[in-house]
């Protein structure tokens, strides 16, 4: 007897693939290329994975500052949700074919897994620091590859970095004592 090791999806597999209709193989214009797609898409499951990580330590903070830290998840949150839904928007604008469904967000992203249950909150916050940084590690990592292709999708990262690396930083001081 073998052994199958490998996870599955207890899900119904989809009805169909993703195939092109008529009418986007019908679409003109700039396409991207293969490289600039598989860029984008990074940058994408990475801010899907920092919205729901943000979702799961929202709901489950304790401690001091509590309120506080929740409600900078929420912006958080939602700068990440407003993030994902411009690059995938703009993956489609050049022809591309974003992905965030769960399994491979899931499989791709560069995030670690996020600690189930109760969190203190100055863990919460080292967590979401992290998170944060690990988003922008992403989107500079890709970032010359899709500025020498498509400079418009470049400036996109560069509002994203400018948000999250301002956010990482206003989460971090939660943590930190002045120097002396």
């Amino acid at each position: 007897m073998t052994t199958n090791t490998t996870k599955t999806n207890k899900r119904r597999p989809a009805r169909r693939g993703a195939e092109l209709t008529a009418e986007q193989n019908a679409e003109q214009g700039f396409q991207a290329s293969e490289q600039l797609s598989e860029s984008m898409q990074k940058v994408l499951v990475d801010l899907i994975e920092l919205s729901l990580q943000g979702k799961q330590a929202h709901w489950n903070v304790v401690g001091r500052n509590f309120r506080d830290t929740h409600l900078q998840l929420d912006e958080i949150i939602d700068a990440a949700r407003e993030f994902a839904d411009t690059i995938a928007e703009r993956m489609r604008s050049l022809h591309a074919l974003p992905d965030g469904r769960s399994d491979v967000v899931a499989e791709t992203t560069t995030l670690p897994e996020f600690p189930q249950g109760e969190i203190d909150t100055t863990e919460v916050v080292d967590l979401i620091t992290e998170r944060l940084d690990a988003v922008c590690t992403t989107c500079r990592e890709v970032h010359d590859g899709i500025d020498e292709e498509d400079p418009t999708s470049a400036d996109l990262l560069h509002e994203i970095l400018g948000r999250l690396e301002q956010l990482s930083w206003m989460v971090s001081a939660e943590n930190r004592t002045p120097k002396r």
